[in-house]
């Protein structure tokens, strides 16, 4: 699907499933130590090696006993032994119960744990008060994860949980896709980096270090090419310079139809623009396509419709790039707690926050200003109301609402 640049506006979902399917996948694949791959992707499937836990234990302090020798408690049976977690379980003799630790082994013969609350110790005894069934308290080998067991797909990425269980097969070092190579580069002669005075007319360039920290959130490898002038032909060099070296290229600002904004022409110019323009607000000018084997994404210049088009769209297709899954962000169906007029022809996405009402209610309120050059209406709230197109906003209504946490995560 190749947008003709003259069409009416893409729909974000269209827009989605367009971008996702087409991104340019990368191949290489890299060993890394388990301390270091939190957040990577994996390039192969993953099993358990090992039954976890790989022996049966005891889930509770207490008393390991044979079920059918306390079925008539109370009952009186000799202690002879002392199992603590790492200790070899041994086993247990007919008649008799071994004072056992949350974690250690089960003594051969044992087939259940009286928790020490049931049970009165003497010296060299226990009176077990209460009958147990086979297998209560009892971890059984293999109960968590078991040899052979498809842990994590190809493609996952890992979370610092998935870290926990990978170690606990005794792995090392996992086999993950490389770090994409990503270009970033802002537009305007009007922006000057932090930390410089500012000139008649100037601003600070926010864009470059808001999305370098998202960015810099993924697994991927950040090339710096800072500000690109208003200038057509420095555009061109600097898309040529970042098709060089990057497996996808990301611009904010100089995508829309301003005299002075040339990114869309140097794309055109240099390589392939295949979709601009989307149904969304705040976003409208975002431009996809492809330069000598990259990908590209012009994202708009305002700070707000630069977030939310890469949350929403640019870092799940990253994602897929490093051979990962590309989805949609999960929302919640939450009532609104305010009402608004009927929207336009765009889906809506509000910066909102979940708050409670004056009837002890908790319901979705949006931030106060709801343009998309407040970048600060990102930081009071706490994630995106999405109104579909055409559609008004009642009190108690649902709507989908995304986190910022599932945005980011």
């Amino acid at each position: 699907m190749k947008q003709n640049p003259g069409s009416s506006l893409t729909p974000v979902d269209a827009a989605c499933r367009m971008i996702w399917n087409s991104v340019p996948r990368i191949s290489g694949v890299e060993p890394v130590e388990l301390a270091a791959a939190g957040g990577r992707v994996l390039a192969e499937d993953f099993r358990a090696i090992i039954d976890v836990p790989p022996f049966a234990n005891s889930a509770m302090d207490g008393y390991a006993v044979r079920a059918g020798d306390v079925a008539k408690a109370p009952v009186r049976l000799p202690v002879r032994r002392r199992i603590a977690a790492g200790e070899a379980g041994g086993e247990l003799p007919r008649g008799e119960a071994a004072r056992i630790f949350t974690g250690a082994a089960m003594p051969a013969g044992a087939d259940a744990v009286v928790i020490q609350e049931n049970c009165r110790a003497g010296p060299d005894e226990v009176t077990i008060l209460e009958s147990v069934s086979p297998g209560e308290h009892v971890r059984a080998a293999g109960d968590a994860m078991a040899a052979g067991e498809l842990l994590f797909h190809a493609g996952h990425r890992l979370l610092p949980q998935d870290i926990g269980v990978v170690a606990s097969m005794g792995s090392g070092s996992v086999p993950v896709r490389r770090r994409l190579r990503v270009a970033l580069f802002t537009t305007g002669d009007e922006l000057v980096a932090p930390g410089n005075p500012l000139g008649p007319g100037q601003i600070y360039n926010g864009n470059y270090y808001a999305l370098a920290s998202l960015l810099r959130a993924l697994p991927v490898e950040l090339i710096d090419l800072g500000i690109a002038g208003d200038d057509l032909e420095g555009t061109r060099a600097l898309l040529r310079k970042a098709a060089a070296s990057a497996d996808c290229i990301i611009s904010t600002g100089g995508v829309s139809v301003g005299e002075e904004d040339h990114v869309r022409a140097a794309l055109e110019s240099e390589g392939e623009l295949r979709l601009w323009k989307l149904a969304i607000k705040p976003g409208k000018p975002l431009a996809w396509g492809r330069l000598r084997g990259a990908g590209f994404f012009g994202l708009p210049g305002n700070p707000v419709s630069a977030f939310v088009t890469f949350c929403l769209i640019v870092r799940p297709a990253l994602l897929a790039m490093m051979g990962g899954p590309a989805a949609p962000p999960a929302g919640y169906r939450l009532p609104a707690g305010f009402a608004a007029p009927r929207s336009g022809g765009r889906q809506e996405y509000l910066r909102a926050s979940l708050l409670t009402d004056d009837q002890g209610r908790q319901r979705l309120f949006p931030a106060a200003n709801q343009s998309s050059g407040a970048g600060s209406s990102l930081s009071c709230s706490r994630g995106l109301l999405v109104v579909p197109p055409h559609t008004a906003v009642a009190p108690d209504e649902l709507f989908e609402f995304i986190p910022y946490s599932e945005l980011l995560a």
